[in-house]
C-alpha cells in the first residue's frame, strides 16, 4: 500500500510533525463518504506543537499563525464571524470539510522537507477519487501550488474556488474579498446540500 510505503520511507528517530497517529487525521475525521468540501493546504506546520494533521489548523492554546489569522479575517467578513480564539478547525472537519495538506509529515524546523517522497501523488490520489467518485464537491484553491491541482478536478461536475494564498505575502492580491465561505454555502444550498456552519467551535 502505498502509504504504508511512505511511511517506511520516514525516519521516525527524527522529531516529525505531526505526532504519528494524527498524521491521516484528516482522512479519519472527515470520511470519503461524508466529504462536501476540499480545502488544499501544502506542507503541514513545522514548529513545535502546532501541526494537528489538518491543512491550516492549530491545536487549541497555540498561537495563531499568520495565514490562519487572515483566513479568519475573510471569515469575519464574508460572513460576520468573530474571530476565534483558537484555530482548531476541527467542527468544519466533522462536518464533511476535508483539510487535506498536499504532504503530510514535515521534520521539526525544516519546512518542505518531506516534499517528493511520495506523499504528493498519494494525495493527488484521493483528489482524482473525489473528482471522479463523487459530484457537487466545492474545492477550495488557494496560491499557486493548490492551483497546480486544478487539473486532477472534472469542473464540469464540482466546484472550484481559486484565489491567492491567505499569507501575508498574497492575502492582498485578491484573497481578501474572495468570500470563498458564503459562495461555498450558495453552492451546497442549490445542490440540496447542507451548508457548513463556519463558526469555528
Amino acid at each position: 500500500m502505498i502509504r504504508t510505503k511512505i511511511l517506511d520511507s520516514v525516519d521516525f528517530d527524527q522529531t516529525i510533525y505531526p505526532s504519528k497517529e494524527l498524521i491521516f487525521r484528516a482522512l479519519e475525521l472527515t470520511p470519503f463518504e461524508n466529504i462536501k468540501v476540499v480545502i488544499l493546504g501544502q506542507d503541514p506546520y513545522h514548529g513545535e506543537g502546532e501541526a494537528n494533521g489538518l491543512a491550516f489548523s492549530v491545536n487549541k492554546g497555540i498561537k495563531l499563525p499568520p495565514s490562519l489569522r487572515n483566513i479568519y479575517k475573510e471569515l469575519e467578513s464574508d460572513l460576520g464571524i468573530k474571530t476565534p480564539n483558537h484555530g482548531d478547525l476541527t467542527s468544519w472537519a466533522s462536518q464533511g470539510v476535508l483539510l487535506l495538506n498536499s504532504v503530510l509529515t514535515v521534520e521539526k524546523d525544516r519546512p518542505a522537507s518531506h516534499r517528493n517522497i511520495g506523499w504528493e501523488e498519494y494525495t493527488d490520489s484521493i483528489i482524482r477519487e473525489i473528482s471522479e467518485k463523487k459530484e457537487n464537491i466545492v474545492f477550495i484553491l488557494w496560491g499557486k501550488y493548490a492551483q497546480s491541482k486544478k487539473d486532477l478536478i472534472d469542473v464540469r461536475k464540482h466546484l472550484v474556488i481559486s484565489s491567492p494564498h491567505p499569507s501575508p505575502f498574497s492575502a492582498n492580491r485578491g484573497f481578501f474579498g474572495s468570500k470563498p465561505f458564503s459562495t461555498t454555502n450558495t453552492y451546497l444550498k442549490s445542490k440540496g446540500k447542507k451548508e457548513i456552519d463556519w463558526r469555528v467551535t
